[in-house]
């Protein structure tokens, strides 16, 4: 049964079985898909520092946003590095994709690391999201994730997989 229907997301509770039969009710977010993008230039990389309203206060985090309908994930990272942090990317290397919270969402976001960068305004900022482009040594970034200065979930999720073996 849908208990609500948004632009990009729905909500739902359904009863459903488990693998040993027995049945459970639950209530399941099914968001549009996501992607992350972790742009790398040399020993630099680039976050973004973005409020987030849900915990009343800016975050540091990598580019990333919602798939519009029909979307590509690949043209949906293209677009959003723009968006948000002003970059192109010549190359979008994908990395796999992660399940945001499987215990209430199906949400899946998938990760890209761009190559290959240049400035680009080709796409303007979304109007109600306030953001800045951060540069930073990818060394500090592995840090900042060790350290608990980056909490972002997604964000840790592409620094694991775009320079997981330098953070080691």
């Amino acid at each position: 049964m849908e208990i609500y229907r948004g632009r990009r997301l729905i909500v739902e509770k359904s009863i459903f079985s488990l693998p040993n039969g027995m049945e459970r009710e639950a209530v399941v977010v099914r968001p549009s898909g996501a992607v992350v993008i972790f742009p790398i230039d040399g020993e630099y990389c680039y976050l973004i520092r973005q409020w987030r309203f849900a915990i009343d206060q800016f975050i540091l985090e990598a580019p990333a946003g919602t798939m519009e309908a029909g979307e590509d994930p690949v043209e949906t990272a293209r677009r959003e590095l723009i968006e948000e942090a002003g970059l192109a990317a010549r190359e979008l290397i994908p990395r796999g994709f992660i399940y945001t919270t499987p215990g209430f969402t199906d949400e899946r976001i998938f990760i890209y690391e761009a190559r290959g960068l240049t400035p680009s305004r080709e796409y303007a900022p979304d109007a109600d999201e306030i953001i800045e482009p951060v540069r930073l040594k990818t060394s500090d970034v592995c840090r900042m994730v060790r350290d608990g200065e980056i909490v972002d979930a997604k964000t840790i999720a592409a620094v694991a997989r775009c320079i997981g073996k330098v953070c080691i």
